[in-house]
């Protein structure tokens, strides 16, 4: 029996904004079906950039990105819908990440309206907010009206409504507590130990990678992506 493709694989990728120098240069990762990897690095090393460019949200300037084996021939509204509900994304700022003008109940819906599956939104809005901790009575509130650590849990959840085959996390705990870092991680392994899902952790915490991922890689600033002692 063959191995299954590889949930995301980067080969040399080259990314920056407009016309300034790249913040990444010719990196190369492999996250394997069901996998969790731990991309570790310091603040402003790239690394978010990178997380970006595996979720389709920012075209690179060199190198390819496959999903499930399959190439990436757009990013962001360009991507084929089948790429892109295929991966989830959750980002360390979640005010920045949640529309201001939504309850969280939209917030987490927005997917499921953006595909046209809504014959089993309620159910699904209902079932992410219980396994989230969010409860039912928050869900009609807006980000102004909770707590950051409230909010990232409907954003966790809006990034699993379509059920992906690859999360994502870029620095999902950096901004919370240990309850919360500690809920949210246990959520993640839950929905992957359900759904063999994999997982790109992306952070600057060692301690926190190495319990939560099956391995780790550093993200070195000048020199190539190499496995963490």
């Amino acid at each position: 029996m063959s191995e299954p493709a590889p949930a995301l694989e980067l080969t040399g990728i080259t990314a920056g904004y407009e016309r300034r120098p790249p913040v990444v240069r010719d990196i190369s990762l492999r996250v394997a079906a069901g996998e969790a990897l731990g991309l570790l690095g310091p603040s402003g090393c790239g690394k978010s950039t990178l997380a970006r460019v595996a979720a389709l949200l920012h075209r690179p300037r060199t190198g390819t990105v496959h999903l499930a084996g399959r190439r990436a021939t757009g990013f962001r509204h360009r991507a084929p819908r089948a790429q892109r509900t295929r991966v989830g994304v959750v980002f360390q700022q979640p005010r920045q990440a949640a529309d201001p003008r939504l309850t969280l109940h939209d917030l987490i819906a927005e997917p499921l309206r953006a595909t046209g599956d809504t014959t089993a939104l309620p159910a699904r809005v209902a079932a992410l907010a219980d396994a989230t901790g969010l409860g039912t009575e928050l869900l009609y509130r807006r980000p102004h009206q909770v707590s950051d650590g409230q909010l990232q849990r409907a954003c966790l959840a809006r990034a699993l409504v379509l059920r992906p085959a690859l999360l994502i996390c870029d620095e999902m705990t950096a901004m919370l507590d240990a309850s919360t870092t500690a809920a949210l991680v246990a959520v993640v392994e839950d929905y992957r130990r359900d759904t063999g899902a994999a997982l790109l952790a992306v952070g600057h915490d060692r301690a926190l990678l190495h319990r939560w991922c099956d391995r780790l890689q550093e993200f070195p600033r000048e020199r190539p992506l190499t496995p963490a002692p």
